[in-house]
């Protein structure tokens, strides 16, 4: 084992020359004083070569997780090519996984823990189904349930994936959305599902919220969610359960309106004409459809007597060419 020792002030400059020659050792941590810093190196003869002081220090392993960026780096290229997504929601995996790899499946844990070290569960993925999208999960390794708290943006998310429906995904764009919130607004959120839109908002904001869901158990949850991230929340939650079709007639409007919209559900008319300055619509839409999608929206303005203006957002991939989308209108006068 050995290390390069440099001054603190030239640390930058050496630490892109390692990287560069490749005799950084990325699997054991870089140690300092007050003074120098010194980086771990593979190759002590190419360091020498290269005018570096060398040491003989024994640098300490990083965690596996700060060493492996992802299962490529973990599992052989036969088995990484035929496996899907990964997400993680809580500690629980999600992958698709052919049915012929179910053999490989204690491999793949080791290789997922490695990445994720507090995963409990390992869960193959299947298709959205039923009238609320739950997708259809197996559990393939650990612990026998799809019931776990997922950890986003500073709250806590109790979800039962066999149950409902629910994008880790998304941590991103619900904060984004966050952070166009200002204090005082009322908002309104259609297809709340267990309230990951509303609860982050509510993390940072000082708002009332209204969300609207169908679904009993994410209903549930949701209840649940407000409970126990309640000394977390700046905000109010004033959850609805009920069709959002059938409710929204009998709301008022609201400063804001968020509709993380379900796949296939055109929503558009009679969420729009609860917003008074400012609609977040969500949907799939073709790339080659975006501009229509846009026109769409501004047509729908103009036949509620609404003048918006609409900026579209690529929000994820869907299928090829196919995309989330999220139309962010802004409503700039009623008539």
């Amino acid at each position: 084992m050995a290390v390069v020792k440099v001054p603190k002030k030239k640390a930058r400059e050496i630490l892109e020359i390692l990287k560069k020659n490749k005799i950084l050792d990325g699997k054991r941590k870089a140690l300092r004083d007050n003074e120098f810093v010194y980086f771990p190196i593979t190759d002590i003869e190419k360091a020498k070569q290269l005018n570096l002081e060398i040491l003989p220090l024994d640098a300490p392993r990083r965690p596996e997780r700060q060493i492996y960026k992802n299962l490529e780096d973990l599992l052989p290229k036969n088995i990484v090519e035929r496996l899907g997504r990964l997400d993680i929601v809580g500690d629980i995996a999600i992958l698709t996984m052919p049915e012929d790899l179910k053999e490989k499946v204690r491999e793949i844990a080791n290789a997922i823990k490695k990445l994720y070290p507090e995963v409990r569960v390992i869960a193959r993925r299947g298709f959205h189904e039923g009238e609320f999208r739950v997708r259809r999960l197996e559990v393939v390794w650990g612990e026998n349930r799809l019931e776990t708290v997922h950890k986003e943006n500073g709250v806590l998310i109790k979800v039962d994936l066999s149950k409902v429906f629910f994008n880790p995904r998304m941590k991103g764009e619900r904060y984004r959305i966050a952070q166009l919130v200002n204090d005082g607004e009322k908002i309104l959120i259609p297809f709340a599902g267990v309230l990951p839109y509303a609860l982050v908002i509510a993390r940072y904001k000082k708002v009332d919220i209204t969300a609207v869901e169908l679904n009993p158990e994410a209903v549930k949850l949701g209840y649940e969610n407000i409970k126990l991230n309640e000394k977390r929340l700046k905000g109010r939650i004033n959850l609805i359960k009920g069709d959002v079709f059938e409710v929204l007639q009998k709301l008022p409007e609201f400063d804001r309106v968020i509709s993380p919209t379900p796949k296939g559900v055109d929503a558009l008319s009679i969420v729009l004409s609860k917003a008074r300055k400012f609609l977040h619509y969500y949907d799939f839409v073709h790339e080659d459809e975006i501009e229509v999608f846009k026109k769409r929206i501004v047509e729908e303005c103009r036949l509620q007597g609404k003048e918006c203006t609409v900026n579209v957002k690529k929000i994820a991939d869907y299928k090829p060419h196919v995309y989330k989308v999220c139309a962010d209108v802004e409503i700039k006068q009623n008539h």
